[in-house]
């Protein structure tokens, strides 16, 4: 992985796509008293995709599996494209892309698993956490020191504030 080819693709990301489990948490699925699936996500995270938002960067959420929290969280953090139940996520991605009217090219993806694979080979910037698949890990531009579920999306929003010369400015208000 080569970072600096890294930076140039994060640096035309118009559109950044975020997995669900196993990136925005760790994976872990924890059933309650009812069969009810519980998650845990990072408010790390959460502020890092707002800051990206703020930049500019449109955000969505293509998933495997279908959950309330997800479209709750989503809606927390104003995510307003959600694919759920996206077992074939190429043709949620490839839907996603002209109802936004984006080019794959300017899109990241950052997910865990080998279903994601049909989306990370074709966005312009794709990406992978620590705690991926190995298959996966080895096809990514970036791979986030930081696990899924402990703060890997805000790593990479970071990142591609700075790769895009915004991240100055996204800390601006909190450093006056």
């Amino acid at each position: 992985m080569d970072r600096i080819d890294a930076e140039t693709r994060a640096r035309g990301v118009a559109l950044m796509i975020f997995d669900v489990d196993g990136v925005l948490t760790d994976g872990s699925l924890h059933f309650g008293a009812e069969g009810e699936v519980i998650k845990t996500f990072n408010v790390l995270d959460g502020h890092g995709i707002k800051l990206l938002q703020a930049s500019g960067v449109a955000t969505a959420i293509i998933s495997a599996r279908q959950s309330p929290l997800v479209a709750r969280r989503a809606a927390d953090l104003g995510i307003s494209h959600v694919r759920q139940g996206a077992h074939d996520k190429l043709q949620s991605f490839n839907a996603l892309l002209a109802e936004c009217g984006v080019a794959a090219e300017r899109c990241g993806f950052i997910g865990d698993d080998v279903i994601d694979l049909p989306i990370l080979t074709r966005v312009g910037f794709a990406a992978s956490v620590p705690n991926g698949h190995p298959e996966v890990r080895s096809r990514v531009h970036y791979v986030t020191e930081t696990r899924g579920g402990s703060g890997a999306a805000r790593e990479l929003c970071d990142f591609i504030l700075r790769a895009q010369g915004n991240y100055e400015a996204a800390l601006a208000p909190y450093l006056r």
